[in-house]
Order: C-alpha cells, then sequence, then structure tokens
C-alpha cells in the first residue's frame, strides 16, 4: 500500500500544523520583508545611487574650478 500525491499532501499540512504553528507567522513576516526588499533593489536597479549621481565641479589644468 503507497500514499499518493494528495496523501503527503495531507501528512505534510498535519506536521507543518501541529510543529511548525507558532513559527509560521515569524516566516511569512521575514518573506514579505525580503520580497519588499528585492522589489525595491529592483526597482532602483537602473538609477545610480544618490552618491553617485553628485555632479563634481571640473578642474582645468591651470587648477581652477570651473561651474558646471
Amino acid at each position: 500500500m503507497r500514499l499518493q500525491g494528495w496523501e503527503w499532501i495531507i501528512i505534510l499540512a498535519i506536521v507543518l500544523l501541529l510543529w511548525g504553528a507558532p513559527k509560521l507567522p515569524g516566516l511569512a513576516k521575514s518573506m514579505a520583508q525580503s520580497l519588499r526588499i528585492f522589489r525595491k533593489e529592483i526597482g532602483t536597479e537602473g538609477q545610480p545611487k544618490a552618491s553617485e549621481a553628485k555632479p563634481q565641479a571640473e578642474t582645468t589644468p591651470e587648477g581652477e574650478q570651473k561651474q558646471g
């Protein structure tokens, strides 16, 4: 007598409810935070960082600063 796929799913659900229930809220919070960080990083991938976006004053060979 072999267990079929849906029977394994039921067994895993019962085990998860019995031993994993206290950990589920922490796991969900952790996954949501990770997803939020991932989406934020994906959204800013093509944009330069604030420190890289500042234009720096150029200097001429004579040592004078140009306003640019």
